[in-house]
Formats: C-alpha cells, sequence, structure tokens
C-alpha cells in the first residue's frame, strides 16, 4: 500500500465536539482545513462514543472494549487499578509492530497531552500491565528518526476552559452571537447566543490547528506517508451534550485521511463505535486485532453494526446509571435510576455551562417551552425512545407510544443483550474525589457576587478560584 513498510498515524482527538462543523453543514463556523480533509478522505456520519463523559469513553478507544468490561465506566475512578491482563492498551501491540508512540504536541493548545482512562499508567515508559505502566514513549513532536511513528495528539481549546475569553479575543473575526442558530432544546437568549458562539470561535481555533499538522507533514516530506484521523472523545459541553445519552452527546465527528489507501471525498453511513478506531490504527500499522477486542477495523469491510451500545454511569458526585443504544435511525435511553434528574446541579457543571442556568432561571419564570422544560425536570424517564430521522433533537420521547411498542420491545432487548456481554465478572469502583463540590461552596459562602454572576450565565472562572482555596 506504500512504498515504505509501514504508514506513520496521526490521532487528532478534539474535546467536547458534537457534529459542529462547516463540513457536517453548521452554518455559523468556518473549518476549511477540516473541510479539505474530509475532501481528500472520509467522513462518517454515524459515528458514536460508547459513553458521553471524556474518561470512560477515553479509556474505552485505548483499550478498544467497551468501558464497563474493564471496570472504566466511572469517571476517573480506578485510578490505582491494574488494568485486567486480558486486556492492554492499543499502544502496546503498536509498539510490537515498531512503532514510536508519541503523546501530544508542541504547537497545539495546552500541548495535547491529556490520556485520562481509567486504569493505573503513567504518560511515558513501557508496559508490561504489572510493574510497568506506560502508555508512550516520548512528547510533543515527530522526526524523521521515530518512522513508523503514531502520534496521538489532544486539541483540548475546545474543553470547556478558563481560556474561552480569551481565544475569543484573539480571533480576527469573532462568531457573532446574532447569527448562531442554536439546537431547539437550547432557549434563545443572549448569554446562551453568546455562549454558542464562544464554542463556535474554539471551533475554528482547533481548525487551525488542524492545518498546522498538515503544514508540518508537509514540510517534513511525510504527508504522503502519514494517515491522519480525527474525531471528538465525546459530545459538546452544554445542555443534553456532554455527560447524556441524547446525540449531542453521543455523537462524534470523525474524518479519515488516508494518503493512498482509501477514496477522497466519500461519506459513510454506516454505523461506527468509537471503539473501532482502536481496531482500525492496528489494522493500518499491520497487527493482528486481538480477540478481546470488540472494536472492528472499519476499512477491511464494511460496518456490519446494527447499533452502538452506550452508558452513563458515576460522573464525580452525582451517581447515576443509564444505558442505551442508538442506530442512527433509532435511540433507546434506560434510566436506571430516574430519580436523579438531568439538572442535579453537579458541581463542576455549575461552572461551565452558563445555558444550564439561564434555563433554569426562564423555567422558574415558567418562559421555557415544553422540551425545553423537560431537561429541568424533578425526575427522569424510565425510558425514552425517539425516531432520530424525523426527530434528530429528541424531543419527542416515544417510550409510551403504543404505535411504537414493538419498536420498543426490540431495542429494550438489545439493550439488555449488550450491557449483559459488556458486565466483567468483578465490578470494581475506586472513585476519585472531586474538588469541584468544594470550590462551588467557597464560591456560595465566600464569594456571593461570583455566585450571583455564575446564576446569570457567567463563566466566572473555575481554575483560578479552585487555586484559591488550595
Amino acid at each position: 500500500m506504500f512504498s515504505q513498510s509501514k504508514p506513520n498515524i496521526i490521532w487528532l482527538m478534539a474535546e467536547d465536539m458534537s457534529l459542529d462543523l462547516e463540513v457536517y453543514g453548521l452554518k455559523d463556523v468556518k473549518t476549511p482545513n477540516l473541510n479539505k480533509m474530509a475532501e481528500d478522505g472520509v467522513r462518517f456520519d454515524n459515528c458514536f462514543v460508547t459513553n458521553p463523559i471524556c474518561s470512560p469513553s477515553r479509556s474505552a478507544m485505548m483499550v478498544g472494549v467497551n468501558q464497563l468490561l474493564i471496570n472504566a465506566g466511572n469517571h476517573r475512578s480506578n485510578r490505582g487499578v491494574v488494568l485486567n491482563e486480558n486486556y492492554k492498551p492499543f499502544t502496546y501491540w503498536l509498539r510490537e509492530q515498531g512503532y514510536t508512540c508519541i503523546l501530544g504536541h508542541h504547537g497545539v493548545f495546552d500541548k495535547g497531552r491529556k490520556i485520562d482512562v481509567n486504569f493505573k499508567h503513567k504518560a511515558l515508559g513501557k508496559w508490561d500491565g504489572k510493574t510497568e505502566f506506560g502508555l508512550f514513549d516520548k512528547r510533543d513532536c515527530f522526526e524523521e528518526e521515530d518512522q513508523p511513528f503514531f502520534a496521538q495528539i489532544q486539541l483540548k481549546v475546545t474543553h470547556r476552559g478558563d481560556w474561552w475569553n480569551d481565544i475569543r479575543n484573539q480571533s480576527k473575526h469573532p462568531v457573532n452571537p446574532e447569527n448562531v442558530e442554536l439546537p431547539e432544546f437550547i432557549a434563545d437568549h443572549p448569554m446562551t447566543r453568546l455562549d454558542w458562539a464562544k464554542y463556535l470561535d474554539q471551533v475554528e481555533y482547533m481548525d487551525n490547528e488542524v492545518g498546522m499538522i498538515f503544514k508540518e507533514l508537509e514540510d517534513k516530506g511525510m504527508s504522503d506517508n502519514t494517515i491522519v484521523i480525527f474525531i471528538g472523545d465525546n459530545g459538546r459541553c452544554n445542555i443534553r451534550g456532554k455527560g447524556y445519552l441524547y446525540d449531542s452527546g453521543l455523537r462524534i465527528p470523525m474524518i479519515i485521511y488516508h494518503p493512498k489507501g482509501i477514496e477522497s471525498n466519500k461519506i459513510r453511513k454506516d454505523i461506527i463505535s468509537a471503539t473501532d478506531i482502536t481496531a482500525t490504527i492496528l489494522d493500518f500499522a499491520g497487527a493482528n486485532i486481538p480477540s478481546y477486542m470488540t472494536s472492528k477495523p472499519i476499512f477491511k469491510e464494511k460496518s456490519t453494526r446494527d447499533y452502538v451500545f452506550a452508558a452513563r454511569d458515576t460522573w464525580d458526585e452525582i451517581e447515576d446509571k443509564s444505558r442505551a443504544v442508538t442506530s442512527g435511525k433509532w435511540k433507546y435511553i434506560r434510566n436506571d435510576k430516574p430519580e436523579i434528574p438531568y439538572d442535579a446541579h453537579q458541581a463542576y457543571l455549575e461552572f461551565y455551562r452558563p445555558a444550564l442556568h439561564v434555563m433554569r432561571k426562564l423555567n422558574q419564570e415558567g418562559a421555557l417551552i415544553e422540551y425545553q422544560k423537560f431537561f429541568f425536570e424533578s425526575t427522569k424517564p424510565k425510558e425514552e425512545l425517539y425516531d432520530l430521522v424525523k426527530d434528530p433533537f429528541e424531543l419527542n420521547n416515544l417510550a409510551n407510544n403504543p404505535n411504537y411498542k414493538s419498536i420498543l420491545i426490540e431495542l429494550r432487548k438489545k439493550t439488555l443483550e449488550a450491557y449483559k456481554k459488556v458486565t466483567p465478572n468483578k465490578k470494581i469502583n475506586i472513585p476519585v474525589i472531586t474538588d469541584a463540590v468544594n470550590v462551588l461552596n467557597y464560591v456560595k459562602n465566600e464569594k456571593p457576587d461570583l455566585y450571583q454572576q455564575m446564576q446569570q450565565g457567567v463563566e466566572i472562572g473555575f481554575q483560578a478560584l479552585r487555586l484559591n482555596i488550595k
């Protein structure tokens, strides 16, 4: 396939990204570099993560199996627990094929070095899964002597953070809040429009980083022998996005540029699990796919998945449990803890979801329309069913509609079957205690003016406050 024996592979992972790119039809944002990448490669329209929160999703992709199977489903849990000996991170198998595994890139925002997986590991070093737990060989740059190399680069700027205002202020053409089109489940308000515009400013910054990576490949003479993969780690950090089993939490962008091996300007509609990227990378590298992997190489043969199974479990102090299947056509969600509301007042999210505060106030004033009020009900439905073709924003729950009973029963059964397949023999949960609750209490008690601003939809800066109380 290549003049050299093995291709280089770069995996660009944009944080907290739904299909909010120009190449996916969003009018309010300009992403010329990702447009070009799609023109020269393949765009996937139905790629779904197996958990809508970063660390479980990344754990699943790092090993190539659903996160529940390796006790990695609870956010930032089990960080000191050794991965079951039957499983290995996929970088282990790449190294077996002679690859140099590189983490991050010196030219991207905050250096792109995030790993965030829920088992014992360290960034650099060897891996034997017993006494050595290194995932990568080096940081920040790929050079001629590293070839063949695999580089995993996090594009962090799109993740919620205190830098969003600075990035927007640096932009020569910030997105105009008056022009943006909000999803129907987000109330139209000046603060929600501004928040959405800030998000798109980060997306445009990230697109420039993609262009920078491609330019470096050209300058180093590597562009003809380097596969580039672009995906998200979970959906956007906003109402019904990251942390939730709706499409805006599960469906992620995926674009693959392969200089010699695939068709260009192609769009694939088949159902892809984000874990499939793991087997696909090993396939590109010429490695055998380990038998334990539930992921599939997506270019070896067309995907035959009927659906992707996803789960939401504990996130910080909110102990939740929901399961779902999605086929791109239908979405079924089973909420095993309906008493935990969607708006659970999770401390960390209080700092980073301005729309939440704005819509809470509008809800109290009776100013939300029916399907916007849904998110603020005191309980969740036990089951949810959505027709994603007719109802892409998942506004009309069909679970109690008798006309869809047969579909409900079928997807209920698929969810149960899929869950049984990924239930580990022994469940382990050793959580990391979050400090967000303490920071929120500090703001409430010691900084009432800031707390008032937060309730009006102002992002008051979590990290700086966090440092203040340490």
